[in-house]
């Protein structure tokens, strides 16, 4: 009878997973919300600046940047989804809506290691996003810094070839 009663206690505590997946979603939200008031942000700067007719120095610069920031944001709330949706369908229970004609493959979890390597790409994808986005601020004045960002690009180049292939 205690063990039963034990194995019960050890079966239910995963329940404390859901923890994680409310705040998890939580954050998710609130990256999509700040994402969205940053691409707001730069929409108004941009018309703003239009009808003003006043262009600053780095004004093409600073949308893009700002833009990819956004979208910097957006892959991380992503990551924040998949990881509440995966914690939720290995812990919890799987989730009914996803299983349907309706269902999306992307957010279907299986195992820890499915989690961890769709968790890895869009980790993978906020990198190169992030690498970007300091690129476009750095000024390359010799041509070793030129070649150092030509092997830069070649090295992400072909991890995100790899990348692509893991699981083929």
């Amino acid at each position: 009878m205690i063990e039963k009663l034990f194995e019960g206690l050890i079966w239910n505590s995963r329940f404390i997973v859901l923890l994680a997946v409310i705040f998890g979603l939580l954050g998710a939200i609130i990256l999509f919300v700040v994402a969205s008031m940053d691409i707001w942000g730069v929409a108004v700067y941009t018309f703003n600046t239009i009808i003003t007719h006043a262009h600053p120095e780095n004004f093409h610069e600073d949308i893009v940047s700002n833009i990819i920031g956004a979208v910097d944001l957006y892959l991380i709330a992503v990551v924040m989804f998949i990881f509440s949706f995966g914690l939720y369908e290995l812990f919890i229970s799987d989730i009914d809506q996803a299983e349907g004609k309706n269902g999306s493959k992307l957010l279907a979890i299986h195992s820890l290691d499915e989690l961890k390597d769709k968790i890895a790409k869009v980790i993978v994808m906020v990198l190169v996003v992030n690498f970007f986005q300091r690129v476009i601020h750095t000024n390359f004045t010799t041509p070793l810094e030129m070649l150092y960002f030509a092997g830069s690009i070649t090295a992400l180049a072909v991890g995100l070839y790899f990348l692509g292939k893991v699981g083929k």
